[in-house]
């Protein structure tokens, strides 16, 4: 298998847009092998490069719908690989992705090389069956909440914002003195937000044991049993304790998830990684932050000039 620095030198030893020749040509031989249709997926979001570059840039957003009709050109299989590299986004966009992708294709599998967090995590939950590594990790889908504050934007889980709520009121009707210091913070948060972040959890949930029980495990008898534990699970704050907790292929097969070893298909294994890490030589070697690619070169790429940071010399 060519590792990252193979491909890093094969691209350097190329002339006039290597990256984008070898990237194309992994994507060319996965497909090659698997015999269905490909399409990645991918951000830039682990790079220390894009450190000054807003969270929302490399998140799942309804312009990616853009990209996805751009790399379903040319496309008649009626079977997709998916590779998934996602830090997550907005889960109503993964939403509308879902209903394109599964009104254009049977069955659907998503590989996840690396990362597929969040509403990306939501996204996988749609296909089929998914790939993963020994190294590889979904996250959690309890929802992120993000309101104005006197310093700014705050975003925070929507379980700790009802949670914090409850404590108050615990709190005020043990000991009634404590109630104008919880009126003040309470304050500080917008009317509604309470509401939302009930709705919030609430859809999160519904929608992955909807997709659950419809695709993943739309021929097993137990297909509602399984859906509802899977997604209750997926959403519960207090068993992650945080929203970027790496959720293993072990975890995950362990409740129940339709999951297989990226490690079980030698050759699978080689063509996925040799892919990822040529998406990954992209991201080090261009202004590319984000990309939508299918296996014969059609899709669409978000590039972004990052402006070097001057530091003072003291």
């Amino acid at each position: 298998m060519p590792g990252l620095d193979i491909i890093q030198n094969e691209i350097m030893d190329a002339k006039n847009k290597a990256q984008d020749i070898v990237r194309k040509k992994y994507l060319k031989k996965l497909s090659e092998y698997t015999k269905r249709d490909t399409i990645v997926y991918a951000t830039d979001f682990t790079s220390t490069k894009t450190v000054s570059i807003p969270a929302s840039v490399f998140s799942i957003t309804v312009e990616d719908m853009q990209g996805f009709m751009a790399a379903n050109k040319d496309l008649e299989n009626d079977k997709l690989d998916l590779i998934l590299h996602s830090p997550g986004g907005s889960s109503e966009a993964a939403e509308q992705i879902v209903h394109y992708l599964r009104k254009r294709y049977k069955h659907i599998r998503v590989i996840i090389p690396q990362n597929a967090m969040s509403a990306a995590t939501m996204l996988s939950c749609a296909a089929d069956e998914i790939v993963m590594g020994k190294h590889s990790a979904m996250g959690p889908i309890d929802p992120q909440i993000t309101f104005p504050t006197a310093t700014g934007q705050f975003t925070t889980p929507a379980h700790t914002i009802i949670s914090e709520f409850d404590l108050a009121k615990r709190e005020v009707i043990a000991n009634p003195g404590t109630a104008p210091l919880w009126m003040a913070k309470m304050q500080t948060i917008p009317f509604g937000l309470l509401q939302l972040c009930a709705t919030s959890i609430k859809l999160s949930e519904e929608k992955v044991e909807t997709w659950l029980r419809t695709y993943m495990f739309k021929n097993d008898k137990d297909k509602d049993v399984k859906a509802s534990k899977i997604a209750k699970w997926l959403c519960d704050y207090s068993i992650h304790k945080t929203h970027g907790k790496p959720i293993s292929i072990d975890e995950a097969q362990g409740m129940g998830l339709k999951i297989f070893a990226l490690e079980d298909d030698d050759i699978l294994q080689d063509r996925v990684l040799s892919v990822y890490h040529a998406v990954q030589v992209t991201f080090q070697t261009s202004s590319c932050l984000k990309l939508i690619e299918n296996h014969k070169g059609h899709g669409w790429f978000l590039n972004i000039n990052i402006q070097p940071v001057q530091i003072p010399v003291k």
